[in-house]
């Protein structure tokens, strides 16, 4: 019968914590569609001070009910180099007050007053949620549902794991073996490892929150857990931080840093307790004579109270730590040109855990990308006009980051588009395809003014002064036309698009000009018919970068030709 019941409620368990990780899930993804755009504000305000930091990083948390997503969304943010360690830090330390609403959301949930259970009536949204979901049309009341689902599917999950604990609790054996593992170090090792495992703190301090109401385990004994489920909560970040560049590392190793270091304090508190009260005196009394007759509250408040002070403490320390984790983890001997391998600047595989912030920095990537692109016409244009080689390399490296672009950032937006995002960023994203196709087709007639260059260069030939001011008049009007563009295309100003379309205009009428011109001045004699050739194809190179540059600017409202 033993038998039995163990393996019925180990079952149970099971299926508890793999509920309550959906709809962890659900809750997260539904959360994030809801608040996106106050979500992408959240975290561009990072750079304040570091208690905005602290407060971003805890509201952007408790939002999307995931510090593990938060931190590795971090990581990413360090990794493509919009956020300093010093910020990142601040967000991780949020992160892990945020986190603690999951722990006081369970404690209400197994909280009753002798009525009518509050986890049965919170359980009941989850059937309220799907209902909405299943026969609702519109985007924003499905979401709606969804987020009420994942949020009843956590007490589905809790009671399920609370009703397995029973189980446990009325076996004796269960009952003393447990009770024999009270080493504060074994416990905290348990809370680690088994985190590590699920990759959820959250799901580890509920199962610890009803283990202790349960009467399975003691509150010491659900402290010491919770403490080891911090450390275990750094594995998800740690394995994000691997496959990443050096100050994405770097952010990994300050989370796990600075959650060791609020368990290693707490350890010393509790033997420095335990000495001077010779073994009377221990957090677990501590926190039933602050919450009496109510071990799910007396869990939840000591795991608050545990991150709040940690991040009390460490704040003063940041910069040490930084300093720390940058001497662990120095920088290389020889440090690569950000040029020499293709490779993201804004967008992060990582990012893909919150879709909402990937399109904003989706967005982000492609306006460096319109930059790469109009640098290397910049330097095209000094190559043909001064036959200057000296950036050749340069402009073959960006070159080669734009064809990266071009096929990598187009299989980053398919995939981020078929995520679950509003509308509107589903939109953006279609048009953004297009975009990425014109920006490195800008690219392309710019490499294609520098194998002007070397002809001239070869044939020893090169522009009269007439015709380098005429080119010199191109670059500014076309600057012109992607300045406002940029402006239209970011802000989405229509203002700054038809400001951008007038600029076009003039550099049609510029191109008409120069071939004009060329012609005057091939029948005067003043330039010989190759040097001629290679001009009339710059002024039309030119002209159809800001053909494409208007194509950019058409994905604003609705102006993208169908």
């Amino acid at each position: 019968m033993d038998t039995l019941t163990v393996v019925s409620a180990i079952l149970a368990l099971i299926a508890g914590i793999g509920i309550f990780l959906i709809a962890c899930q659900m809750m997260s993804s539904n959360l994030e569609s809801a608040g996106g755009e106050r979500l992408k504000k959240l975290f561009a305000n990072t750079g304040r001070s570091r208690l905005v930091g602290i407060g971003i990083g805890a509201l952007g948390t408790a939002a999307i009910q995931s510090s593990g997503a938060t931190t590795v969304m971090v990581i990413g943010f360090v990794n493509v180099g919009i956020m300093s360690l010093a910020q990142a830090a601040t967000i991780i330390y949020g992160a892990n007050i945020g986190t603690t609403i999951t722990a006081q959301i369970v404690a209400l949930g197994l909280s009753s007053g002798g009525g009518l259970s509050t986890t049965a009536i919170f359980a009941a949204f989850a059937g309220i949620g799907a209902f909405v979901s299943v026969f609702s049309k519109k985007d924003n009341i499905k979401t709606l549902g969804g987020i009420l689902a994942g949020f009843g599917m956590l007490f589905v999950g809790l009671s399920m794991m609370s009703d397995s604990m029973e189980n446990f609790a009325r076996l004796d054996s269960v009952r003393q073996f447990i009770a024999r593992i009270s080493n504060p170090i074994l416990l905290v090792l348990i809370g680690a490892v088994f985190t590590a495992i699920i990759q959820s703190s959250s799901v580890m301090t509920s199962v610890a929150i009803t283990m202790a109401v349960t009467g399975l385990i003691s509150l010491n004994q659900g402290i010491y857990i919770t403490l080891g489920s911090n450390i275990g909560s750094c594995v998800v970040a740690i394995i994000a931080g691997l496959t990443s560049g050096l100050n994405a590392k770097r952010t990994a190793l300050i989370h796990l840093f600075f959650n060791c270091f609020g368990v290693v304090v707490f350890l010393l508190v509790a033997g420095v307790m335990s000495i001077v009260s010779k073994g009377n005196m221990n957090f677990g009394i501590i926190f039933e004579h602050l919450f009496p007759h109510a071990p799910q509250l007396q869990m939840a408040m000591f795991h608050t109270i545990f991150n709040v002070t940690t991040v009390m403490i460490i704040l003063p320390l940041t910069d040490i730590l930084v300093s720390m984790v940058s001497r662990f983890i120095p920088e290389p001997l020889t440090k690569e040109s950000e040029y020499t391998k293709p490779h993201f600047f804004f967008v992060d595989e990582k990012m893909l855990r919150t879709p909402i912030i990937a399109v904003r920095q989706v967005k982000l990537e492609i306006e460096h990308m319109a930059q790469m692109a109009m640098q290397n016409y910049d330097r095209s244009l000094h190559m043909v006009t001064a036959l200057d080689f000296s950036e050749k390399d340069i402009f073959t490296g960006t070159e080669a980051n734009l064809d990266y672009l071009n096929h990598e950032l187009v299989h980053y937006i398919v995939r981020l588009n078929a995520l679950q995002i509003p509308q509107a960023d589903h939109q953006y994203l279609t048009n953004a395809i297009r975009t990425v196709s014109d920006l490195e087709r800008i690219g392309d007639y710019a490499e294609n003014i520098t194998e002007y260059a070397d002809i001239l260069l070869h044939a020893n030939e090169r522009f009269s002064e007439e015709a380098v001011a005429e080119i010199e008049q191109m670059r500014e009007l076309v600057f012109n036309v992607y300045q406002f563009t940029m402006k239209a295309y970011m802000n989405t100003d229509r203002e700054a698009y038809w400001q951008a379309h007038d600029f076009e205009d003039k550099v049609d009428d510029l191109n008409d000009f120069m071939e004009h011109r060329h012609i005057e001045r091939l029948a005067a004699g003043k330039c010989s018919a190759l040097v001629g050739a290679q001009y009339i194809e710059l002024a039309s190179n030119s002209e159809r970068i800001s053909d494409h540059l208007i194509n950019v600017g058409k994905t604003i409202g609705g102006l993208y030709p169908n």
